[in-house]
């Protein structure tokens, strides 16, 4: 990727969104939009994004988010074309900005009025005209895949709310995806070097220097760069729930003076810094390339927010930086072994390094050989193509060098055929029956996905893979499914939430197999699909207790309403279904490694169903315990009531939460 040149990026680029359009029934600008929000997102720049598309006279707007480490409000449009390397205008530019400025007004006066509440737009306005107010800055961005205009747009206000205007054109786009890592690198400029201190020349690979940083210095990076300071740190700040950032607040509020002896400070990385010559006769760091915070993201988001929240003075707070100099071709490969040994306070998650996991690792290396049935008669083989990383369709693409060989692996390699590690989250979450995670986002869906799988992955083989390039199929075939039906929006909770439904009614007797074999659904779970599909969309545009569907969808207590739907699989559908006894086999294949996992299993089936409803029923009637928990309880009950067995992973939780509930007070005969 790194050596992807703009007008190659730009014709990949449209080619990767048509065939995604193509591939999910979706319009081109709203891939477009998706794909670039997910890529900022995990860049770090936006958090807590929502696509949606409204345009009215003078107004316009693609998306929002809600930036909760730099507390901003964020606002998107979108402009995609067909024609690679287009040119935009600084007044097309402009005139877009203007429509996104005035949505934002008329969202505070009632724009929502003139929306369909069935429609995805209609939460964009409810939820940006009550953010608007309390923003204590807004973020214009606009997006698109034209060379934009060069010139800087200065900040003005909106209601007295200072605003900023950010475009994410095509150049700039190409910038973050050829860099290396995913976001645009961070270049720092002190107004005042910083001294430090040279250690001994250990490795020729890197070096070491020493440095204490001013707070507001500190406070200000984090204020402009956000969680991309902490990219490859990636663990996000805990706001102040854990017993390490509350002792930080403490120190900052009370006694700021003590901070650099009781805190440890900060580790960072950079590929190159610049130094200025001191008075005395030393030398100071003037410029840091690529800035990262690999330890110590909990003290610098502290100090920020207790200086912007708390108003603490933070005048006499310094805090001692061990900055290590990677060469910038290292950059990728030292940096993430530096961060994993310096997280020593707090044990770093697995899905710090996901993308080096063995699971990922596994599933990219079975699929780049395994070959799928021709499912056009034409008896041509094609191949799934797991993009671990981001770029790695593109890269292989390239390696092909001539037209002729690009062809060639264009027809073996289908672009719709492409799928990602958040796409692998999404078809696991609502096969297991978790669409209220699902519908948080993929970004925080796959890393609960990479926290549920823990320390025991699914054993990764053939068969595992081409199960789950069937989930991936059912998943893809629901969407066109959901988007023939025209419901007008919420068509990605409406997919996760039929197909959990779909596996919660059938045990997860889904042919996969099948699937696998005939790349298709059969009409007749097609059919099924198409029905079961409107009674969820009914429940899931219908919220309760709260006005915003797409925060009804996230929650656990919608995923109950949908379990309530009195739904069957049809008689047709019943006779496609595997024997129990398969599903049984395919569960333990995929989810239990050991003897230790089956005794689990045994253990939480040995309790009567009616005890796991009582344990969900006490839950939510005391409200102890987290609402996944109560679920669980409840799943684990319907499962055992209709003869089902659970997963290694169902057991594990279902194990954890009657121990917290009877330490908490609940108390029954049979869960001992």
């Amino acid at each position: 990727m790194a050596n992807l040149t703009l007008d190659v990026y730009a014709q990949e680029l449209i080619a990767d969104v048509l065939a995604t359009a193509e591939a999910e029934g979706a319009t081109t600008p709203e891939t477009f939009t998706l794909r670039a929000l997910a890529d900022l997102e995990q860049a770090g720049v936006v958090e807590n994004t929502f696509a949606a598309y409204h345009r009215a006279h003078g107004i316009e707007a693609s998306g929002y988010g809600s930036n909760e480490s730099v507390g901003t409000l964020d606002l998107f449009v979108t402009s995609f074309t067909q024609y690679p390397m287009n040119k935009m205008t600084k007044a097309d530019a402009d005139a877009l900005f203007r429509r996104l400025s005035s949505f934002a007004l008329r969202c505070r006066a009632g724009v929502r009025q003139l929306v369909d509440e069935s429609n995805d737009a209609y939460d964009m306005c409810v939820a940006v005209g009550k953010q608007l107010p309390g923003a204590a800055r807004v973020r214009l961005f606009l997006l698109t895949n034209s060379i934009g205009p060069t010139v800087k747009f200065p900040d003005t206000t909106l209601e007295d709310i200072p605003v900023s205007f950010e475009v994410w054109d095509l150049s700039r786009l190409h910038r973050m995806a050829t860099s290396g890592t995913l976001s645009e690198p961070i270049v720092v400029d002190f107004d005042n070097p910083l001294p430090c201190l040279a250690t001994p020349e250990t490795d020729q690979d890197f070096s070491v220097f020493l440095a204490i940083l001013p707070g507001e210095t500190l406070a200000d990076l984090y204020k402009t760069y956000g969680t991309r300071l902490l990219e490859l740190n990636v663990r996000s700040f805990l706001q102040a729930k854990g017993a390490v950032n509350r002792g930080i607040r403490d120190t900052l509020l009370t006694g700021p003076q003590r901070f650099l002896a009781y805190n440890n400070g900060i580790t960072a990385t950079a590929s190159h810094v610049d130094f200025w010559p001191l008075d005395d006769g030393g030398r100071g760091i003037k410029r840091i390339h690529d800035l990262q915070i690999v330890n110590g993201g909990q003290t610098t988001a502290s100090i920020h927010y207790a200086h912007a929240r708390d108003k603490a003075d933070i005048s006499n707070v310094f805090v001692q930086m061990k900055l290590t100099v990677v060469p910038e071709n290292r950059l990728a490969e030292i940096v993430p072994e530096i961060s994993r040994y310096s997280n020593t306070q707090n044990k770093v998650t697995l899905v710090d390094f996901s993308s080096n996991h063995p699971y990922h690792v596994e599933v990219e290396k079975i699929t780049r050989s395994l070959w799928a049935p021709a499912a056009d008669g034409s008896g041509q083989e094609t191949r799934w193509f797991y993009e671990r990383a981001r770029g790695q369709y593109t890269d292989a693409l390239a390696r092909e060098g001539t037209a002729a060989r690009q062809r060639v692996f264009k027809m073996l390699h289908p672009l719709r055929q492409k799928f990602t590690k958040s796409d692998v989250a999404k078809f696991e979450h609502s096969w297991a029956q978790l669409p209220h995670i699902v519908s948080r986002g993929a970004e925080k869906n796959f890393r609960e996905f990479m926290i549920q799988m823990g320390d025991k992955p699914p054993r990764v083989d053939t068969a595992y893979c081409e199960r789950l390039v069937a989930k991936a199929i059912l998943f893809r075939v629901t969407e066109k499914i959901v988007s023939a039906r025209q419901f007008g929006g919420y068509r990605a909770n409406i997919v996760t939430y039929t197909i959990a439904k779909l596996a919660h009614e059938t045990g997860q007797r889904i042919d996969l197999d099948g699937i696998w074999h005939e790349q298709r659904l059969s009409p007749t779970l097609v059919a099924a699909i198409d029905q079961l599909c409107v009674p969820v969309h009914a429940v899931i545009t219908k919220p309760v207790r709260v006005a915003n569907i797409t925060e009804w969808a996230k929650r656990s207590e919608c995923w109950n309403r949908v379990l309530e739907i009195e739904w069957t699989a049809p008689d047709r559908l019943r006779d496609e279904l595997i024997d129990p006894s398969a599903a049984v086999a395919r569960g333990r294949h995929a989810a239990a490694s050991s003897e230790e996992d089956l005794l689990r299993i045994a253990e939480v089936a040995a309790v009567p169903a009616a005890d796991w409803f009582d344990v969900a029923r006490w839950a939510k009637e005391t409200h102890n315990l987290q609402p996944w928990q109560r679920q669980i309880a409840f799943t684990v009950g319907q499962y055992l009531s209709k003869g089902w067995e659970i997963s290694t992973k169902q057991a594990a939780q279902a194990q954890t939460l009657i121990q917290e509930a009877q330490r908490l007070g609940f108390r029954k005969s049979g869960c001992v």
